[in-house]
């Protein structure tokens, strides 16, 4: 097994014994934690995170990095509201916004393949020119009165259980990411591209379509994710998903994706997703303010980006002492 991949796995290991670590103390020692109703805000509250995760993960895997994402969600939500205010039905309201974040992410694409500009640059500023478009369209409205039956589906539960109804439809969504990132050329692939994008060329890969292609996914789960917001809350707000990329980025690298690209797993980024929402959910329960759930999410952020490293160079340490 490569070293690389090697180092990754076991940044994996550490960050799943990290989240067994801490749900069992969470059942243990914070209230109200285990029952089913706050198993099942957690869940649902992730969500989002574990959306949006996906793609990104092949994302950066590949070198590149999407920041518009919660602005796109926020697009898609703030027509979404639009839309159904003016009659449409939400069977026609819910393709269109998917079509809207794939247009999203296809400019996102553009730039950053065709135009050589770098995709944190690009993003940096969609992300600004997406939410000020979603505020143009919505204005400062909030749509609430969404079909009953789609409300239900985004909030509620299996049956008597703890797990959200949407809760399926994202495992069928993960498996699909992990067989393509782990299992196919494409996923390949992308490891060769994160790790030498020259080399990648050279090798026949089509580097240009392979970006594009990701920027496109991701921009579609972004509003896929934008229109289970607006259920799941029941409103469709402009500024709706507001700061989820911060989110997203630490939940991805915190699982070991690396940000220079070539290294990660889709396990080891769903680790992070839950174990950044088991955090946020328990000092929720807490009580801990929400700007100090961020200062914490952004230490995770700078922890994610460190961990790994530092593993690695242990790992290189104790191999050269070995030999």
């Amino acid at each position: 097994m490569p070293e690389s991949l090697t180092r990754a796995v076991r940044w994996d290991t550490v960050v799943g014994a990290l989240l067994v670590v801490v749900l069992l103390l969470s059942f243990s020692f914070v209230d109200g934690f285990g029952n089913a109703l706050n198993l099942s805000f957690l869940l649902g509250n992730t969500l989002p995170i574990a959306l949006i995760a996906l793609p990104m993960t092949l994302l950066v895997v590949s070198g590149e990095i999407d920041l518009s994402v919660a602005s796109t969600a926020g697009l898609s939500g703030a027509v979404m509201g639009k839309l159904w205010n003016e009659g449409m039905t939400i069977e026609t309201i819910i393709p269109v916004c998917l079509l809207l974040g794939v247009v999203c992410g296809l400019v996102n694409g553009l730039l950053v393949t065709r135009l050589g500009l770098p995709s944190l640059a690009v993003t940096i500023g969609t992300l600004a020119a997406y939410r000020g478009i979603a505020q143009i369209v919505l204005g400062s409205d909030a749509v609430t009165d969404f079909p009953t039956q789609y409300l239900d589906f985004a909030a509620g539960r299996v049956g008597d259980s703890f797990l959200p109804q949407a809760f399926l439809p994202f495992l069928v969504l993960l498996a699909i990411a992990a067989v393509v990132l782990h299992a196919t050329p494409f996923g390949r692939s992308l490891f060769a591209i994160g790790a030498s994008e020259e080399a990648a060329r050279f090798a026949g890969i089509r580097v240009k379509r392979s970006k594009l292609l990701l920027f496109v996914a991701t921009g579609f789960m972004a509003s896929l994710t934008g229109v289970f917001w607006a259920l799941h809350y029941a409103s469709a707000r402009y500024d709706n998903a507001t700061g989820l990329e911060l989110s997203v980025v630490a939940a991805v690298l915190l699982g070991g994706i690396d940000f220079d690209g070539g290294k990660g797993t889709i396990g080891g980024a769903v680790a992070g997703v839950f174990l950044l929402g088991a955090l946020q959910n328990v000092m929720s329960l807490e009580d801990v303010s929400a700007q100090s759930q961020i200062v914490v999410t952004g230490v995770l952020l700078v922890l994610s980006v460190l961990g790994p490293r530092v593993a690695g160079q242990i790992a290189v340490v104790r191999a050269q002492s070995s030999g």
